[in-house]
């Protein structure tokens, strides 16, 4: 029997790089597809689709997968504006699941965050929770959410304020209790591991299922 083939989305970042190393590491991928603006590092099991964005569904064209992964993801900051932020963080995203749902994926996996609404009165948490409805609206068999708080690990530019909470946190979170809990910052590592685990855990009876902190702990648990 053939090993999954997977494919993701926002490979250089900082949770989609560790979600491809440990795609390409497990043995049960056959297959991972990885798209992305600029060359990522080549490996036997991988194929590196470098594309376009703004004409992504065009280069995604009958491209098969078991199980898509989406981590593509920018800032304000980064993006410059919020039209252009709009365009990454929703306009592609959503493109990606279009394209993955007509193509007859079964499991669509997205990092979204803590906070995402549709109705949020914050640009961010607004963007977030309409590219969650909009998705939900696709229709898939499975459809996972990753909601995580605050991302820590090592990023290619300098993001002050988070440094700052990443110092503050630890002590903090040893008093965050119950629904708090879910606040308490996570590695980009842990959240790349737990998607990775969801994708091979039994399938739960909720659809679309949402995994806060220590819901992506407990994957992590029961897939180690």
């Amino acid at each position: 029997m053939s090993g999954k083939t997977a494919i993701l989305i926002g490979a250089t970042g900082l949770v989609g790089k560790q979600v491809l190393e440990k795609l390409l590491a497990l043995p049960m991928y056959e297959k991972v597809i990885a798209v992305s603006r600029k060359p990522v590092t080549p490996h036997p099991k991988l194929q590196n689709l470098i594309v376009d964005f703004d004409k992504l569904a065009d280069s995604l064209v009958n491209l098969h997968a078991d199980e898509a992964f989406c981590c593509l993801g920018t800032t304000l900051k980064q993006a410059g504006s919020k039209a252009e932020f709009h365009k990454v963080d929703f306009g592609y995203n959503l493109e990606f699941a279009h394209a993955m749902r007509q193509n007859g994926c079964t499991h669509f996996l997205l990092v979204s965050a803590l906070g995402a609404f549709p109705k949020s009165l914050v640009f961010y948490s607004r963007v977030k929770g309409l590219l969650e409805k909009d998705i939900t609206t696709l229709e898939f068999p499975r459809l996972s959410i990753f909601r995580p708080s605050l991302l820590l690990g090592e990023r290619g530019e300098t993001r002050l304020a988070e440094n700052l909470l990443a110092t503050f946190f630890p002590v903090v979170g040893l008093f965050l209790r119950g629904p708090l809990r879910a606040i308490q910052p996570i590695r980009g590592e842990q959240v790349a591991s737990a998607m990775v685990a969801v994708a091979n855990l039994p399938e739960p009876e909720v659809n679309p299922s949402v995994y806060f902190y220590d819901d992506m702990l407990a994957a992590l648990a029961a897939f180690s």
